[in-house]
C-alpha cells in the first residue's frame, strides 16, 4: 500500500513538474516574442533581417506561403511590402512584410520550417525626436491658423491683406495635412515591425550545382580550346614557312661561301 501511494505521489510530482516546465517554456517563448515590442511610452521602430537556407524547390512555395499568411492576417495585422524571386542555378527569394509585434516570431517560424536560419539581426530606430518635432510643427501651424482666422474676421481688414491671409491659410492647411501624414506613418512604424526574409540554397546544394555546371560546360571548354589551337596554328603557319625559307636560303649562302674560301686556300 505504501509503495502504491509512493508511486502515485511520484507520478503526480513528475506530472506537475512537466506542466511547470511546459508553462515555463510557454512563458519563455512569450517573453522572447514580446521582448522586442516597443515599451510603453517609447517610440522605437523595430526591423528584423533574417537569412534562411532552404532547398531550391521549396523557396518559391515558401515565399507564397508567407505572403498568403500575411494577407490573410493569420498572425495578426500584416501587409506585404515586397516579394522577389530569382531562378537559375542558385534560386533565391525574398519577402518583406510589416506585421504586428505578436506576429513577428510566428511568421519567422513559418519561414524557417524545414530550413536553417543562417543569420538574424534585429535593430530599432528611435523616433522620439521625429514624433516630437512633428507634434510641435502641427501645434505651431494650428496656432497660427487660429490667429489668422481671428484676424481675417476683423472689420478693418484690407483686401490686399485678405488675399495674403487666404494664401497663408492654404499653406498652413497643407502643412497640417502633411504633419498628420507624417504622424500616421511614424505611429505605424512604432505599432508594427518590419520583417525582411531572404532565402538562399544551402552551400552543399550550390556545390553540387557548380560541379554539374562544370561538367556541362566541359564540352564547350574543350571545343573552345581546340578552336583556339586551330586559330593559333593557322596564324603561325605563314610565319613558320617564311622563317624556314629564310633559314634555308641562309644555309645555302653559308655553304657556298665556305666552299669558295676552301678553293682559294
Amino acid at each position: 500500500m505504501w509503495r502504491l501511494t509512493g508511486a502515485l505521489a511520484g507520478t503526480l510530482v513528475l506530472a506537475l513538474a512537466g506542466c511547470s516546465q511546459n508553462h515555463a517554456a510557454a512563458d519563455a517563448g512569450a517573453g522572447a516574442a514580446g521582448a522586442v515590442a516597443s515599451p510603453e511610452g517609447a517610440a522605437l521602430a523595430y526591423e528584423h533581417d533574417i537569412d534562411i537556407q532552404l532547398e531550391a524547390a521549396q523557396i518559391g512555395p515558401r515565399v507564397k506561403q508567407i505572403a498568403d499568411a500575411c494577407q490573410s492576417a493569420r498572425f495578426g495585422d500584416c501587409a506585404v511590402l515586397q516579394v522577389g524571386q530569382q531562378g537559375g542555378e542558385y534560386p533565391t527569394g525574398s519577402i518583406r512584410v510589416r506585421i504586428a509585434p505578436k506576429g513577428v516570431e510566428p511568421i519567422i517560424g513559418l519561414a524557417g520550417q524545414g530550413g536553417e536560419v543562417s543569420s538574424r539581426n534585429t535593430h530599432a530606430e528611435d523616433l522620439a525626436q521625429q514624433v516630437a518635432d512633428t507634434a510641435l510643427t502641427k501645434a505651431r501651424l494650428e496656432k497660427e491658423h487660429e490667429r489668422l482666422l481671428a484676424y481675417e474676421d476683423g472689420k478693418d481688414v484690407k483686401m490686399a491683406d485678405l488675399l495674403v491671409i487666404t494664401q497663408r491659410l492654404s499653406e498652413i492647411e497643407a502643412g497640417v495635412e502633411q504633419a498628420n501624414k507624417d504622424a500616421a506613418q511614424q505611429r505605424r512604424r512604432i505599432d508594427t515591425q518590419l520583417v525582411t526574409v531572404q532565402f538562399h540554397t544551402p552551400a552543399g546544394q550550390r556545390s553540387r550545382s557548380e560541379i554539374g555546371e562544370a561538367v556541362r560546360e566541359s564540352g564547350a571548354i574543350l571545343t573552345s580550346s581546340v578552336a583556339f589551337l586551330i586559330r593559333a596554328v593557322s596564324a603561325l603557319l605563314p610565319v613558320a614557312v617564311v622563317l624556314w625559307l629564310l633559314g634555308w636560303i641562309g644555309l645555302k649562302l653559308w655553304r657556298r661561301r665556305k666552299r669558295a674560301n676552301a678553293n682559294n686556300v
